[in-house]
Formats: structure tokens, C-alpha cells, sequence
């Protein structure tokens, strides 16, 4: 029986590769560079399964008819990126990674929460510069976390593990905003305040952070009106997707003194950064690092080699999205 053909639109940690290899006809994208939306849509057509990664982009026209792929196996738990009602109507299934990329995100919404309140990208900026005069009672103070509340948008996985990492390492309040009611057993142990507009959780917090998914549904759920409202003392925490919150909005409210800072792994139009961010001392930025583990992009790995594994031998992907 020939091997199915497999495409994986980025490079993968070379363990998931090499396993990938010993079961499928695989084509690696070795230069490692973005592929347009349609070349995507041509792989469509000439291989069985298409493995894209949270930063492709498949809209509606990667899908239609004459599909050579029956399977999308996504590196990564987002699918915003996958026009699903094109792929459901086309009778594609569509896997995703979740569970084994919670922590290390976790973490690092917790690392962004710590870099805002001690102001640690602005101390590391003026080290490299060569502008640190030495220590001063006064230079650069930040705030204590201790005390300190933290809201939580989008009490999933993430979310509560990062509310568990403020409460329990840190000494933080945790107030959150959950679409549907969070089950109490998941809660356990966590001290957290549920209130019932993203509204009154910015108003109860000192640091907001974003753990909702993207797509049109949440696409600017930040939005002027509610990056304004933040203040001058409150900070935004966004590990989510770029989308969520309306980039120029939160540009206009940094530069006017209407929110106190923001941190950000994610971006509206990435791998573009607003230009005035970058400019920004308010702002922490990173290049989108929310899974970047050795530990955690394997394991995603691994797991979209398990749903190909079952999809082809006829069985139900472990994590089938659609």
C-alpha cells in the first residue's frame, strides 16, 4: 500500500519529523519559510493530508472541490486561522494539539504580568544601551504583585492555570470572565471571583490577561472603548491571538496615557508589528513564544502524528476539531 502524502507547511522539531517519516510520504518545507495562502490551497489538492501550523492561512478558497487532502492535522490548539465551515462543507477533518501546550503558556503570561509590573523590558533596554548610571533609590520602581489582582479573560485551560500561578506563587486576587459557567471541580483549590462583563473584570483589575480564542467572533473584544477604560494604572496581558485586541486603538490609548502598559506575545497582522509599538517603552514584545518549549513543540508534534496515525488507519482522531 503506497504511504499517504503528507505536507508540513513549517519545519518541525526533527524527533516529530523523523517519526512522521518512518509511516508517510512526507515533504518537508525546508527552507522554513511562510507559505501564501495559496500555495496552501494547492497542497489542498495534491496531498492527503495537509499539516499547518497556527500561523498559515486556509480561508474558504483552500477548499472546494477535488481535494486531494481529507485531513488538516493543526500544530496547535487555535483553528481561527482555518475557515472550518469550508472545510466541514468539503468534508475535511480538521485535528488540533490541546492540553499539552497549557503550561508553558501559562508560564509565560505569568513572565509578561512580571516584565509590566517591574518594568523589566525597560531595565534590560537601558542596560544594552549602555544608559544604566547605577543604582538609585528611586530608578525605574515598578509594582509588587502581592495583593495585586489579576483578571482573567477566558477561564479555559490556560486561564486557570495562570490564575493558579498568580494566586499560589504570587500572592495575586483573580477575578474572570467566562462565557459559559466554569465547573466548580476545575476551580478547586483556586480562590477566583466570576463576574459577568469583561467590563467589570478590567474595572476590578490591575493586570487583564487573554486567554479567549480568536477569530471573527472575539476580533477586537478589546476594543477602543475598553482599552480607554483601563486607566493609567491597569496593564493588558494578551498570550491569545492578535486579533483580539484592535491594535491601533491600544497604540492611540499607550500614547495618551489612557492604559498603563501592555504586554504582548501575539499580533494583530503578524509577523507585522505596529510601528508605533516598537517605539513604545510602555510595551513589552515578544515574537509570539506563548509554546516555545523543546518539551511542548514535540509533544504538539507528536500529538497531530497521532491523529494522522488514526485518521488513516480508519479510526477517530484523538482530537478531531470538526
Amino acid at each position: 500500500m503506497t504511504a499517504p502524502r503528507i505536507l508540513l507547511t513549517r519545519r518541525w522539531p526533527t524527533n516529530v519529523e523523523d517519526r512522521l517519516r518512518e509511516t508517510y510520504d512526507v515533504v518537508l518545507n525546508k527552507d522554513d519559510v511562510p507559505m501564501t495562502a495559496a500555495q496552501i490551497a494547492e497542497a489542498m489538492r495534491e496531498y492527503d493530508a495537509v499539516c499547518a501550523t497556527v500561523s498559515d492561512s486556509l480561508p474558504s478558497e483552500s477548499f472546494g472541490k477535488d481535494l486531494s487532502a481529507k485531513i488538516i492535522g493543526n500544530f496547535g490548539v487555535g483553528v481561527s486561522h482555518i475557515d472550518l465551515d469550508a472545510a466541514k462543507a468539503s468534508g475535511v477533518t480538521v485535528t488540533n494539539t490541546p492540553g499539552c501546550l497549557t503550561d508553558c503558556t501559562a508560564d509565560l503570561a505569568i513572565a509578561l504580568v512580571l516584565m509590566s509590573a517591574r518594568r523589566l523590558g525597560e531595565g534590560e533596554r537601558e542596560v544594552r544601551s549602555g544608559g544604566w548610571s547605577g543604582w538609585r533609590p528611586t530608578h525605574m520602581m515598578g509594582r509588587s504583585l502581592a495583593g495585586k489582582t489579576l483578571g482573567i479573560v477566558g477561564m479555559g485551560r490556560i486561564g486557570i492555570a495562570t490564575a493558579w500561578r498568580a494566586q499560589h506563587g504570587f500572592g495575586m486576587d483573580i477575578a474572570y470572565y467566562n462565557r459559559s459557567m466554569v465547573d466548580e471541580t476545575k476551580l478547586a483549590g483556586l480562590k477566583a471571583t466570576a463576574l459577568p462583563t469583561i467590563d467589570e473584570v478590567i474595572e476590578a483589575s490591575d493586570f487583564v490577561s487573554l486567554h479567549c480564542p480568536g477569530g471573527d467572533e472575539n476580533r477586537h473584544l478589546l476594543n477602543e472603548a475598553r482599552i480607554r477604560s483601563f486607566g493609567p494604572d491597569r496593564f493588558l496581558i494578551n498570550t491569545a491571538r492578535g486579533e483580539i485586541v484592535d491594535e491601533a486603538a491600544l497604540v492611540s490609548a499607550l500614547e495618551k496615557g489612557q492604559i498603563g502598559g501592555a504586554a504582548l506575545d501575539v499580533y494583530e497582522k503578524e509577523p507585522e508589528v505596529h510601528a508605533r509599538l516598537l517605539v513604545n517603552p510602555k510595551v513589552v514584545l515578544l515574537p509570539h513564544l506563548g509554546s516555545a518549549t523543546i518539551e511542548t513543540r514535540e509533544a504538539m508534534g507528536m500529538m497531530v502524528a497521532d491523529n494522522l496515525d488514526a485518521f488513516f488507519a480508519g479510526n477517530e482522531p484523538p482530537h478531531r476539531v470538526l
